[in-house]
């Protein structure tokens, strides 16, 4: 009997649970309103609502963030601050739920909405970024502090008169940037805060906004949320030493200046002259070289993902140059000079041949045979028969030419023999 009773108790409320449910009807909020309370960031609030019966003690909200970018969270109070960047205006929606039932229960939604700013399009800035660095801090008790920069380039569609101005807000402060960099048109397109009250240990999110004012146009501002972890840059590796003994080279420097201990750094050793670069995780380094030529010597450093999100590494730092250029074997200087030489050389001859025609004068074209030759043979006439002159033996003597040589035909009357003379003429002839 006891049993009995004890299961009909234990199942009796579960049934009048169920029996009250059925019936509920869940109602949305009221009064619920966006307020801006800070650069990218605004306060949802709302109220239940008073004409909710029963009474249920286990009522949470579903809140929903439609623009500009989806997002959806659930609470149990009736306020809820949100980060998000408000250059495009903001829409949000929240419900009632109940939990913990055998199945869930939502109202309808209600909405509100925060309009954009004013300002034209493409006024705005564009690719705006930014990069902290760990400095020194004013005092013992403050070592550490954070650096901010950033920079922008100017809108598309911003007038020229245009200037813009940079804040940034991390957890509750907020701080407007005093030392600008300028273009050649002197307009702000970059902003330096030596030290700023971010925390480089920090996992808040760093809201930006640049503002813009012309005389011929409204600008619309631009606000964008960094990961602090995202943009913190390790400072170089300090007090970088190398050193060449017999065929090894070693490489010792000291951990960034940083909040973090040693362990929490990687390292890049970059090593010129033998194309590789070496990832360790210590703040050593040994390796097998040449032991006759000249090194040039690289570290940077990073936070390692044991001790925080993965970050930025740092500048390389300054180059250290180790070992010795003039210890170059003789067989290798000797090769360098000879093939210099060859190539002086050719170079030389390259040059005499093109200017001087030297090829063509060592190896002339074979002219061809000529055809005066042959006329010569062939002429049987006399174009002119002169009296030359009177020889001793008693007569005279005829001149037979033609072509461009001429022959001299002698004949002497009262003789049987005639003599032929062959003579070159010139124009004076």
């Amino acid at each position: 009997l006891v049993p009995y009773i004890l299961t009909t108790v234990c199942v009796q409320p579960n049934t009048v649970l169920l029996s009250i449910l059925s019936t509920v009807s869940l109602l949305p909020p009221v009064n619920f309103t966006i307020e801006v309370t800070g650069l990218a960031q605004v306060l949802l609030r709302w109220e239940p609502n008073p004409e909710q019966e029963p009474r249920l003690a286990n009522l949470e909200y579903h809140v929903k963030i439609n623009a500009p970018q989806p997002d959806d969270y659930e609470t149990g109070i009736t306020q809820s601050t949100f980060a998000v960047p408000l250059h495009q205006g903001l829409s949000a929606s929240v419900q009632t739920i109940l939990q913990g039932g055998p199945f869930p229960l939502a109202s309808s939604w209600v909405s509100a909405e925060l309009p954009a700013p004013p300002g034209s399009p493409g006024t705005s800035v564009t690719n705006l970024t930014c990069i902290t660095n760990t400095v020194a801090g004013p005092t013992h008790r403050r070592p550490y502090q954070v650096s901010l920069r950033c920079s922008w380039r100017a809108g598309a569609a911003a007038p020229g008169d245009t200037q813009y101005s940079l804040y940034y807000r991390y957890g509750p402060w907020t701080e407007e940037c005093r030392e600008y960099s300028t273009d050649e048109t002197r307009r702000n397109t970059a902003c330096w805060f030596p030290r700023t009250s971010i925390s480089s240990k920090g996992h808040d999110w760093l809201a930006v906004r640049v503002n813009g004012s012309s005389r011929r146009a409204a600008i619309r501002p631009l606000d964008r949320l960094f990961a602090v972890q995202a943009i913190a840059q390790a400072n170089p590796p300090a007090n970088v030493t190398a050193q060449i003994q017999g065929t090894h080279l070693s490489i010792q420097w000291d951990k960034p200046f940083s909040a973090f201990p040693h362990h929490c750094f990687d390292y890049e050793v970059k090593i010129y002259n033998t194309k590789k670069d070496y990832l360790i995780s210590s703040n050593a380094f040994l390796s097998v070289v040449d032991a006759v030529s000249e090194y040039s010597v690289q570290v940077r450093a990073a936070v390692s993902a044991a001790c925080r999100a993965a970050g930025l590494w740092s500048p390389w730092s300054r180059p250290v140059y180790v070992g010795s250029e003039e210890r170059k074997p003789l067989m290798e200087w000797v090769l360098i000079l000879l093939t210099v030489a060859i190539c002086v050389a050719l170079l030389t001859c390259s040059l005499l041949c093109s200017t001087c025609h030297l090829w063509a004068r060592l190896f002339p074209p074979v002219p061809a045979p000529k055809s005066n030759i042959k006329d010569l043979l062939v002429t049987a006439h006399c174009e002119v028969i002169l009296t030359v002159l009177e020889l001793r033996h008693g007569g005279p003597g005829f001149l037979c030419m033609g072509g461009s040589l001429a022959g001299l035909y002698l004949w002497f009357p009262g003789s049987r023999q005639s003599h032929t003379v062959m003579i070159l003429l010139d124009d004076k002839f």
